[in-house]
């Protein structure tokens, strides 16, 4: 039996090499934790449903690696994304910080393309991770949807006696790089489903404001067959009954 949805977003989940993305999405996917995880080679992917503001949403979720020798498969990872969480670890601080990451630049722009949203993840019990998130987030805006929609995401919360990164500085980040923040724990599964929903209502919103458009190629969107049936429901709604001559 088929899948019934109104739209499909493409995710993305981004970030440094061990912030917890592989964990973020399996505890979204099977609401379970991943102790056993290792790093991610290439591309991981993942799917759900959820309801969303009275409306059923597929998400497509790619989960990409993050240290340097697998980034050569992943820049086309962000095409097309309509939606991304950007990771970091609150616990370090390199995670955060913005500077001298030239070397994670080759990556392949294709991994970008379509990405309606996407979580930029740290980790807050890491600094370096918290390093790298102004060139994963210029990649994101530069390679995905022009209109992506980003959550910064600080994870790990769950070790908070180990914290490189304070709630303050991660805000404070967010705020200038207009993205919204939250911070998770993998493990406890606190806030993780909440960052992906928080995600798909700001998109949501967008699509009824018409600053989206799912119609429109590259933009991370498509109509789900709930969606396209509704959509031309409205549309015959909207044509005239009958047609006058002259």
């Amino acid at each position: 039996m088929s899948e019934s949805y109104d739209y499909l977003f493409k995710f993305l989940v981004i970030g440094s090499a061990g912030t917890g993305k592989s964990c973020i999405l399996h505890q979204f996917i099977e609401n379970k934790f991943k102790s056993d995880s290792s790093h991610t080679i290439g591309v991981e992917f993942g799917s759900k449903i959820v309801n969303v503001a009275g409306k059923s949403v597929k998400l497509q979720i790619w989960d990409t690696a993050g240290q340097e020798r697998f980034r050569s498969v992943t820049r086309s990872y962000y095409r097309g994304a309509a939606g991304a969480l950007l990771v970091f670890d609150i616990t370090n601080r390199e995670s955060f910080n913005t500077a001298g990451q030239e070397r994670f630049r080759s990556v392949t722009r294709s991994y970008y393309r379509g990405a309606a949203g996407a979580l930029l993840v740290f980790d807050i019990t890491n600094r370096e991770s918290f390093n790298t998130l102004a060139d994963w987030l210029q990649d994101a805006r530069t390679l995905a949807s022009p209109n992506i929609i980003i959550l910064l995401v600080g994870n790990k919360k769950d070790l908070e006696a180990d914290r490189e990164v304070t709630f303050l500085q991660a805000s404070q980040f967010a705020q200038e790089n207009d993205l919204m923040y939250l911070e998770t724990s993998a493990k406890s599964g606190e806030n993780v489903e909440e960052a992906f929903l928080k995600c798909c209502k700001t998109i949501l919103a967008k699509i009824q404001t018409g600053e989206l458009d799912p119609d429109r190629i590259g933009s991370g969107i498509q109509y789900g067959d709930s969606g396209s049936r509704r959509l031309r429901q409205e549309r015959t709604r909207r044509q005239p009954d009958c047609f006058c001559h002259m």
